[in-house]
């Protein structure tokens, strides 16, 4: 998957590097106590956003966290950014000194910041002993979500028997074609949690078909009740470009559905349980 991301590609395609560009402010503090260094104590739970300078994109990753939390009591659960918010992932791992963390990133499939990024972070910061689960999807619960927030849009059991009914998968995109592979994936996961009903992926950047253009192709076709799922964990600008292509009402991004918090704590549990060596990348999305 392509992680969600408001950063554009460079002109020679190749994605930039991550780096600290001037975060927005935090609507609340994110401070968190030190960790115990006890050799008994629960690795922390780093989640891994990408940013936004949607405003809304920081306060739903929050409510994410506090969901994960409730789940989880006494859980040391932190939150790192790639860029544009803060924390900024480099700063959070620098108050980790000495403590074990798994980073879990809120990214829907394989692509650059899985494989490039947050290894680099990783890297960076050697007095923490970290390990990367796997990106959040493809999943069942990830298909779950998508499915409440489609019903949450209008969706009905009825329209899985419809031939006039079918749904958009509108994601980030990505050159990855991990990433690309992963969102099929998804798409057809959550055609089979339709009920059979069409599911096609489509993409706000980097790769093909544009949302407008899955939406031409399926009204081409007769299908004239047409869905816009948002494949985002939380609003940014490619989310709101996917809603605006949308017929009728899209979908919200993924955000703090109850599904997506237990998915993060698979994910969680996932690399903690791994008998891989700790520096190694799991990057294969298993259910």
């Amino acid at each position: 998957m392509r992680s969600i991301t408001d950063r554009p590609a460079s002109r020679n395609g190749t994605r930039r590097p991550m780096h600290r560009t001037r975060p927005l402010a935090v609507p609340r503090p994110l401070a968190a106590p030190r960790p115990s260094t006890s050799a008994s104590a629960a690795p922390a739970l780093v989640a891994v956003a990408h940013g936004s300078r949607d405003p809304q994109a920081l306060r739903t990753v929050l409510a994410l966290l506090d969901r994960v939390r409730d789940l989880r009591p006494g859980l040391d659960v932190r939150l790192g950014h790639i860029e544009l918010n803060q924390p900024l992932l480099p700063d959070t791992l620098d108050g980790l000194r000495g403590a074990d963390a798994v980073l879990v990133p809120l990214l829907l499939g394989r692509g650059h910041h899985v494989k490039h990024d947050l290894p680099t972070a990783a890297a960076a910061a050697p007095s923490v002993r970290t390990r990367i689960a796997a990106p959040l999807g493809p999943h069942p619960l990830l298909v779950e979500a998508l499915y409440g927030r489609l019903v949450e849009a209008g969706w009905d059991a009825a329209d899985a028997g419809s031939r006039r009914a079918a749904v958009v998968l509108a994601a980030a995109g990505s050159r990855d074609p991990d990433s690309a592979q992963d969102t099929r994936r998804t798409a057809r996961m959550l055609g089979e949690r339709l009920g059979g009903v069409p599911v096609i992926p489509a993409y706000a950047s980097a790769a093909t078909p544009t949302v407008p253009a899955a939406l031409r192709a399926l009204a081409a076709r007769g299908r004239h009740r047409t869905f816009v799922a948002s494949y985002f964990t939380a609003p940014g600008r490619f989310a709101s470009a996917a809603a605006s292509a949308a017929p009728g009402t899209a979908a919200v991004p993924l955000g703090a559905h109850p599904a997506m918090a237990r998915l993060l704590l698979h994910r969680y549990d996932q690399a903690v349980s791994a008998t891989a060596s700790t520096d190694a990348v799991t990057l294969l999305a298993s259910a």
